[in-house]
């Protein structure tokens, strides 16, 4: 009976010790998605507010829909300008 559990104490030793190679590997062949998945992941977030809050979607066609279309380009354009200016002040 104890040499059945030595074995048995050999065994998972080694399984142990290819469960953390593994581990390693995993993380190093994940670490070039991370990125990516992070901003999917905020996307999916804001996908999730938006639907648990319709309002805005109706007030923002409404809001298209009151400006006119050469009104919406200029606050796209004002709009767009601010992100790039939050983003350099960020340092992104």
């Amino acid at each position: 009976m104890n040499d059945k559990l030595i074995r048995l104490a050999e065994r998972r030793e080694r399984l142990v010790a290819q469960a953390a190679a593994q581990r390693m590997t995993l993380a190093q062949n994940i670490e070039p998605w991370r990125t990516p998945l992070a901003r999917a992941d905020q996307g999916l977030a804001a996908l999730r507010y938006i639907k648990s809050h319709p309002a805005w979607i109706v007030g923002g066609v409404v809001l298209l829909a009151a400006l006119r279309p050469a009104r919406v380009g200029k606050w796209l354009g004002r709009g767009w300008v601010t992100w790039q200016m939050m983003r350099k002040l960020r340092g992104r």
